[in-house]
């Protein structure tokens, strides 16, 4: 029926990407693009990374002992002018007292992240809209924080991993693998388990791959734009540089995930791989559909 939409002269190509693997992904992820709004939602999703994210690395470098600006500018990387700019506003006295219920606050409203990144991969996967219950706040509480603990991790197991010949190797190793775990672990724990965590593997490793393509440029140009930001706005262009490239990751992310669903959903053969985990024979093709194995011929020709 969709087809029939379509101007006739593209009709021809329209059927030939449907029957064509390469094709039908093309079609389904740019449907699911259309979908999701991804663009917009992606924003969202940068905006509010940044709102609850980094007030919890702020709040985890607090409860570490050490001045928060200074162990968050060392796990993210920020070049000195930067981090001076963020000392000036961080260790003000009083600046950054967090008690027990201030980091309570902290958790609470960085829920808001997981409760939209659940709405998103509902979305995309097209599951029912999540129902915001009491019982599953533990799920969003798990979320932000793993995010959260993704950085500090990845940055610490860095340290150690530098050093190791061949240089940077197992770096890319380690981190290409945790990269893999935060976006299968996301969207699994966020859908309670609706999804089954092989169907999540394509999107995690497409989006880990990405990432570590992107390594080298944003090693480079990240530290410049924050420098040049801090110079010229202060603290308000370091804020705004972090939430566009957090803008970046959210839309690589949904991206990814989107790119992922649609192959493992694929009728084709790796789409049947990836969602049995070994081909289909024919013996359960014709269970499947009702009819007896073997010959398709009648009972009474075959007499």
């Amino acid at each position: 029926m969709a087809l029939r939409r379509l101007p006739e002269r593209l009709q021809p190509l329209a059927q030939w990407m449907a029957l064509h693997w390469a094709g039908r992904v093309v079609l389904a992820t740019v449907a699911g693009f259309r979908r999701l709004e991804t663009f917009d939602r992606a924003m969202a999703l940068g905006a509010q990374l940044f709102t609850s994210v980094v007030p919890i690395l702020i709040m985890m470098a607090v409860w570490l002992g050490k001045s928060a600006s200074q162990r968050f500018a060392d796990t993210v990387t920020m070049p000195p002018a930067a981090a001076q700019v963020l000392a000036e506003a961080l260790d003000e006295p009083g600046g950054t007292a967090f008690g027990v219920v201030g980091s309570l606050f902290v958790l609470i409203s960085a829920t808001s992240l997981a409760r939209a990144l659940a709405r998103a991969m509902a979305t995309i996967w097209r599951l029912p809209r999540p129902k915001t219950r009491l019982s599953s706040a533990w799920r969003w509480m798990a979320v932000v924080v793993a995010l959260a603990l993704s950085v500090v991790v990845t940055k610490a197991i860095g340290r150690y991993t530098d050093a190791l010949p061949p240089r940077n190797v197992w770096t890319l190793v380690v981190t290409f693998v945790l990269e893999i775990l935060v976006a299968v672990f996301v969207p699994w724990l966020l859908l309670a388990g609706q999804v089954q965590v092989r169907r999540l593997v394509p999107g995690g490793i497409l989006f880990a791959l990405v990432l570590i393509a992107m390594r080298p440029a944003v090693e480079t140009f990240l530290p410049l734009a924050l420098e040049s930001s801090a110079r010229r706005y202060g603290t308000i262009g370091v804020a705004f540089t972090y939430i566009a490239w957090l803008y970046v990751v959210s839309l690589l992310f949904l991206a990814t995930a989107i790119l992922g669903q649609v192959i493992a959903e694929d009728q084709g053969r790796f789409g049947q791989f990836i969602r049995r985990s070994r081909p289909i024979s024919p013996m359960e093709q014709s269970a499947e559909s009702g009819e007896p194995s073997g010959s398709s011929e009648p009972e009474s020709a075959r007499s």
